[in-house]
């Protein structure tokens, strides 16, 4: 007889049930987080456990890989795709672990992708990098309004980078308030700066981009580290079966509901990976600025909707074309890309 487990996965705590072929509960506890426990719980019904379902929060690295390591079949479970029925009068966390695993019991359960192991650190710190970029834009435009609004003079990102230490002494020097919070935010944007340029540097010696998405850098407005990022986080391209799930899980479509005609509402717009989001949207505005083609694209998008739409349109435009060059190992070509627009 086959057993099958779901474990509710908290912070601090897991729910542990565990069912059979028939439905019947054989386990059913609350344990803290420690591998060592939950091991021990399962060890002896080990040979009938067919699989164990976690659930994908934030913090699964540790038992999704404890578990794998210890001879386990598990799976990720995509709690945006499992959804229980709402009109429940009780719930707990007991009751959510059986519910995983009866989903994986009837072979309905919707999984999500556990990335490799070996790769996900390089992964995790490229991540870290664009959380840098993000911290360092916003103290770049935070200085830039500050200088604007004290001399009224605009001073943008480039201009800002540039100017050496000192220079808003001398900028301000009659406020040594306005001196040392422009000092300030001089300083910190430096120091993003600098940890930014390491982690590129550690990852591009680290990594080196796998033959199928090498391709990608013929694409206009993908450099290295965008290639990287994209190649980290899609994976492997063959768990998306068509081109429209590749760019739902880039976030590059609509997640709003219409009934004849009319908007009922939106599904979740936070559905999907963000980092892949925010590369595909760069290498839009990468894109505009140095492919015509694409400009010229942009330019008549933008003209009948809105520069956001239209970067937004552009960054699915470029996740469809990647998602191909990845997948059948095609060069990039501008004219079957934006081709059919320009014949309208």
């Amino acid at each position: 007889m086959k057993y099958f487990v779901g474990i509710d996965l908290h912070s601090d705590k897991s729910s542990i049930g565990m069912i059979d072929t028939k439905d019947r509960r054989i386990v059913k506890r609350n344990v803290e987080n420690n591998l060592e426990v939950i091991l021990k719980i399962l060890k002896s019904h080990k040979s009938k456990i067919h699989g164990v379902v976690v659930e994908s929060t934030y913090n699964w690295y540790w038992l999704v890989d404890g578990l794998m390591d210890a001879g386990y079949k598990v799976h990720l479970s995509n709690p945006s795709a499992n959804l229980q029925y709402s009109g429940l009068k009780y719930s707990d966390d007991k009751s959510d672990a059986f519910w995983l695993a009866h989903l994986l019991r009837l072979g309905i359960l919707k999984t999500g992708y556990i990335y490799p192991k070996e790769i996900r650190p390089v992964r995790d710190l490229l991540r870290k990098r664009i959380m840098l970029v993000r911290h360092r834009t916003a103290h770049l435009l935070s200085l830039g309004g500050m200088v604007h609004r004290n001399t009224g003079k605009p001073m943008n990102g480039n201009q800002i980078k540039k100017v050496e230490d000192g220079f808003f002494g001398e900028l301000f020097p009659e406020d040594e308030h306005l001196s040392m919070a422009a000092g300030c935010d001089h300083e910190v944007i430096g120091f993003l700066t600098k940890k930014a340029k390491e982690i590129e540097a550690t990852v591009l010696k680290e990594v080196k981009l796998k033959p199928p998405f090498q391709k990608l850098l013929e694409v206009p407005g993908i450099g290295k580290i965008l290639a990287i990022t994209i190649w980290l986080e899609t994976g492997d391209i063959s768990r998306f079966q068509q081109v429209g799930d590749y760019s739902s899980y880039c976030r590059c479509v609509s997640s709003t509901r219409i009934s004849n005609g009319k908007k009922k509402g939106s599904g979740n717009k936070k559905n999907g990976n963000r980092y892949l989001a925010w590369a595909y949207v760069e290498a839009a505005n990468f894109m505009k600025r140095y492919s015509p083609i694409a400009r010229s694209w942009y330019q008549r998008k933008a003209s009948k909707t809105s520069n956001i739409v239209a970067t937004k349109a552009l960054s699915n435009k470029i996740a469809k074309a990647c998602y191909y060059i990845i997948k059948n190992q095609t060069s990039f070509n501008p004219r079957m890309l934006f081709y059919p627009e320009f014949m309208r």
